[in-house]
């Protein structure tokens, strides 16, 4: 009796001391209530983590998926930098809402041409839903998935998903995690892992998008972008990579100095950035898959805020937001008008599993894909 009373009270105490300790709000003025819920029969929530530097990133489980991004500016104010939503419910909304938003990619980041892949022989028809091609898994990709989530520590969430054999028709039952750690010197670390039991093509990514003023009714036309890659990836009129791998020199396509995005965001006369309804390219980067090499950098000048990237992936794919038209609104009320967000996603290029001259995204039982990317957040004076 004394044994269970003592119990009591020990349960008694952690409910006190939860309820607490737990923010009825997130800094980013996000309502944790507003992530709990129950998607295809699992539930989903918000994680808040936290660094000794005073920044805050917040994920839901839903597409493992970066909701917001709070860090100081130059004069310490704390700024959320990144595009989204303030319930999970619009998230799962694919009709009235649909977006990557802050999203784990996967199972294939990009475009596969006419949804089309060959494993020993066998020709598999993926599911066609970007100008008859299959971008990043399908329209039930994994950024519609809920994964299991583990919050490991204050800046530590790990995220498991189980996908099947057959999901949308890719091959081979695989396990994916993805674990993101927010360091004390404000980089969001995030690893990428998977197994197959069958032989099947892998490509993840994180498709956040960022706006470095934090101020979302604004166009990121005047913020600054460094890519550190002398050739990129053209495409066709349906956003398909050619095949080809070009020299960036003497083209808009060019971000090996920083240059500011509005300066040719809409240079229709050049065939690439009218192909893309802007920038939607793959850069070849120069690092080499050596991660501790910069491999792009992005700056606001109002704000001071600076994004530096760094992976261990051969491309990544800038994106200027082309295709946001207002018919979204976000987070704060805000309808997300074009090329107010910009998005950095590491990658192996387009459609590699159609053209075997490029880094390969195949993945056979026994082996495991990794990948990595780091986004680091530092003040410019």
């Amino acid at each position: 009796m004394k044994i269970a009373f003592k119990t009591m009270l020990v349960v008694a105490a952690a409910l006190m001391h939860s309820c607490a300790t737990a923010p009825t709000q997130t800094l980013s003025g996000l309502d944790p209530q507003k992530f709990a819920a129950e998607i295809n029969g699992k539930p989903t929530d918000l994680y808040t983590l936290t660094n000794a530097s005073g920044m805050e990133v917040c994920v839901t489980n839903l597409g493992a998926r970066i909701v917001s991004v709070m860090v100081p500016d130059r004069n310490g104010e704390m700024k959320d930098v990144v595009l989204g939503f303030d319930n999970v419910a619009n998230y799962a909304d694919k009709v009235n809402s649909p977006s990557d938003f802050g999203a784990s990619i996967g199972r294939y980041a990009n475009r596969i041409n006419k949804g089309i892949i060959v494993i020993d022989g066998q020709t598999i028809q993926l599911p066609q839903n970007n100008f008859g091609h299959c971008l990043h898994g399908g329209p039930e990709g994994w950024q519609y998935k809920v994964y299991d989530a583990v919050q490991a520590d204050e800046s530590t969430v790990v995220l498991t998903l189980e996908s099947p054999d057959g999901d949308a028709n890719f091959p081979g039952a695989v396990t994916a995690v993805v674990t993101m750690k927010l360091t004390d010197d404000n980089a969001i670390d995030i690893s990428y892992e998977a197994v197959t039991d069958k032989k099947t093509v892998i490509n993840m990514t994180n498709h956040t998008y960022f706006n470095l003023s934090g101020d979302p009714t604004r166009r990121v036309d005047d913020q600054v972008l460094m890519i550190n890659a002398d050739n990129y990836t053209p495409v066709d009129d349906t956003f398909m990579t050619t095949g080809e791998i070009l020299p960036v020199e003497g083209t808009p396509m060019d971000f090996r100095q920083p240059v500011a995005l509005g300066q040719n965001i809409r240079n229709f006369d050049f065939q690439q950035i009218k192909f893309g309804n802007g920038f939607d390219h793959n850069w070849c980067l120069n690092t080499a898959g050596d991660d501790t090499q910069l491999a792009a950098r992005a700056y606001c000048p109002e704000t001071g805020i600076c994004l530096e990237m760094f992976t261990d992936e051969p491309g990544v794919q800038f994106y200027s937001g082309n295709f946001l038209d207002g018919s979204v609104t976000g987070k704060n009320g805000i309808a997300y008008q074009q090329s107010t967000g910009f998005c950095l996603e590491t990658q192996k290029y387009p459609d590699t599993p159609n053209k075997p001259e490029w880094p390969s995204a195949f993945l056979e039982p026994g082996q495991k894909y990794t990948s990595h990317c780091v986004y680091q957040f530092s003040v410019m004076e």
